[in-house]
């Protein structure tokens, strides 16, 4: 059963601002497996964008943002084998998926060279 959807789009002008200013933003919001990736990539800033907007789709989907916690480096982007996205939760956003029974979270992203966006889907 969808518990939540959460859908959020940004602009990727606006996230590249505050990795480059280069005081913890970066290191903050993203997990080293996630700034690996990005950093990998042929527009890093794109997939920074899209990770972003991931993160904040799924504080909407909860139906609580902001309120289960300010770690964003606990919602974790990862691909699957495949290269697929996915959510991965750790800590106390694992906690609260737990709590919640969110057994299945979906995850879509796009992004053109100004705009990301990303869709989550929460399953009981």
């Amino acid at each position: 059963m969808i518990v939540g959807v959460g859908m959020d789009m940004i602009e990727v002008d606006r996230v590249m601002e505050k990795v480059r200013k280069n005081n913890g933003f970066r290191e903050k919001i993203f997990s080293l497996q996630e700034i690996a990736f990005c950093e990998a990539q042929t527009h890093p800033e794109q997939s920074y964008a899209a990770r972003f907007a991931a993160k904040e789709a799924f504080l909407k989907a909860t139906g609580k943002g902001l309120a289960l916690g300010y770690d964003l480096a606990e919602i974790e982007v990862v691909p699957d084998a495949n290269g697929q996205p996915h959510l991965h939760l750790r800590g106390n956003f694992k906690a609260i998926a737990l709590q919640n029974n969110w057994n299945k979270i979906h995850l879509s992203l796009s992004h053109l060279a100004t705009v990301a966006c990303a869709v989550v889907i929460l399953e009981q």
